[in-house]
């Protein structure tokens, strides 16, 4: 199939040039329009209207340009068959051998702040669509390319083949474009479901490869990460890998782990993730010192764990790191210092964090399940202390308010049955993903590495029975925050007064299976 004449029509320009001179210099015939045939003839090049092709100016303020009949004949018509071959006759239709489209940018609109309904309206493109659809159903004979990533391979294609696309190319390039086209109506189709909130008939997902690993959690098990389209932001976004190793299946679970934790403290904090629960978790005055607190909780399990702060690595915190095992680092940035003492280590993944934008705070939890996924809202809502209830006769202190708060922020981040013991803004014990939750208790109590008294208790979902809150008593502790609900709260907010404890309830439990 040799290239003669190319339609271009593209939002994004990137590489437009490259393109557009190579075509030239092979020959061939440039048809565009708008803004993309100015853009052609601004580089000193040949090019063709589309309106001079098809004899009819763009109307209704250019939503209709290339939806005519010797634009998509031109891109349809087979070669060799008689009918068609007669039609084309009949109307002065010259074939299209190669289209290149990419489409109007709704998916970079749609999670923009302040953009309006109808203006996100103007973003869904028809005529592109239809373009790349009619070339890729007609690979046959048509070529049709859809990223400016697919330039330099079409072009070399042309130069070595004397004009000619080969078949396999061709092929290859139009599932590209269907994948195209399918993502960008699923973007819409979701955007125009979730307008009301709720949950739709259907789901359509799009996402793209943007990261291979080595494998997956386990050595047998093949395994990538893929980004969302149209996602405002994602794991690795504006993430720039400074130093160390690849990223693996597990480092990434657990970063994202991490990341939503950290993302509850706007103060100087530090999170250390392991196994996709935290070992320890502080916040400060200053990094450092929220490093080390958080480390103290469970030394032996931060060994080889994944290090989240939100203040810029120091020199000094820089050079304790290095004197440890660390599987990643995250921060938004680093001391030249810290960044020479952390780099002798050659395995530490070093990660520089840049992305300053919000997540959706609409974005749902999908939880793969046999045939098919669950899907639920995101549990991003954290309960402020003027919707809880102190239960108990004694009320908590104003330090064990603050500890109370901080465990509970925590809380919601560890698998259940989830406790979390903490002391002066630190966690000091965390029992995790035990099928009891007195055993949990007891697991955050054998783990703590200092004492235990004076500490505060955070449950992620009700005492069935006050034998939890009473081990934790035993153990020390001055306060409890819990959701509360049970059918024996009575029983258990009688054991907390007994032992003149404070109990705080929540309303709001906080599983995370």
């Amino acid at each position: 199939m040799k290239v003669r004449r190319a339609l271009i029509s593209v939002s994004d320009k990137t590489g437009l040039e490259e393109l557009a001179r190579g075509l030239v210099e092979l020959g061939v015939q440039i048809i565009s329009s708008g803004g993309t045939a100015t853009a052609i003839a601004e580089m000193g090049l040949p090019v063709t209207p589309v309106d001079e092709v098809t004899g009819q100016p763009e109307i209704l303020g250019g939503r209709v340009k290339t939806l005519h009949p010797k634009i998509h004949g031109g891109i349809l018509a087979r070669e060799g068959l008689a009918q068609d071959v007669q039609d084309m006759a009949d109307s002065q239709i010259q074939p299209i051998d190669l289209v290149c489209v990419n489409l109007y940018p709704f998916e970079r609109y749609v999670n923009r702040r302040g953009v309006t309904e109808q203006e996100l309206i103007e973003q869904i493109d028809i005529g592109g669509p239809a373009m790349v659809r009619a070339a890729a159903k007609n690979h046959d004979r048509v070529a049709i390319v859809t990223s400016p990533h697919q330039y330099r391979l079409l072009l070399d294609e042309l130069e070595a083949g004397g004009g000619e696309v080969s078949g396999d190319t061709r092929r290859r390039f139009a599932a590209a474009a269907f994948q195209l086209t399918a993502r960008y109506d699923s973007a819409i189709a979701n955007w125009m479901a979730d307008h009301d909130g709720a949950f739709p008939d259907n789901v359509i997902m799009g996402f793209e490869r943007a990261l291979d690993v080595s494998y997956g959690e386990n050595p047998h098990q093949r395994a990538a990460y893929y980004v969302e389209r149209g996602a405002r932001i994602h794991l690795l976004s504006r993430v720039e890998k400074l130093h160390g190793k690849d990223l693996s299946f597990n480092n990434l679970l657990d970063l994202d782990s991490a990341r939503n934790l950290l993302a509850e403290f706007s103060v100087p904090a530090c999170v250390v993730m392991k196994h996709n629960n935290p070992c320890g978790v502080a916040v400060a005055s200053d990094v450092l010192t929220a490093y080390t607190r958080a480390r103290d909780c469970d030394p032996v399990s931060a060994y080889g764990g994944v290090i989240v702060v939100n203040r810029p690595v120091t020199a000094e915190l820089g050079e304790l790191l290095a004197g440890t095992f660390v599987e990643v680092l995250l921060a938004p940035g680093f001391e030249d210092a810290a960044l020479e003492a952390l780099t002798r280590k050659p395995n530490t993944r070093l990660l520089r964090n840049d992305e300053r934008r919000r997540r959706n705070i609409t974005e749902r939890d999908f939880r793969r399940v046999l045939g098919g996924i669950l899907i639920q809202d995101r549990d991003a809502e954290t309960e402020d202390r003027d919707h809880m209830t102190v239960a108990t006769s004694r009320q908590p202190t104003d330090r064990e308010w603050g500890d109370l708060l901080f465990a509970w922020r925590v809380c919601k981040h560890v698998k259940s049955n989830a406790i979390i013991l903490a002391r002066d803004l630190a966690t000091v014990g965390i029992g995790a993903g035990q099928m009891s939750r007195v055993d949990s208790v007891r697991l955050s109590i054998e783990k703590a590495q200092s004492p235990v008294e004076g500490s505060v208790l955070a449950s992620d979902a009700f005492f069935p029975f006050a034998d939890g809150p009473e081990a934790a008593i035993t153990a020390g502790v001055t306060a409890v925050i819990q959701p509360g609900g049970s059918i024996r709260d009575d029983e258990v907010v009688a054991a907390a007064d007994e032992a003149g404890i404070a109990m705080v309830m929540t309303g709001r439990r906080h599983f995370r299976h």
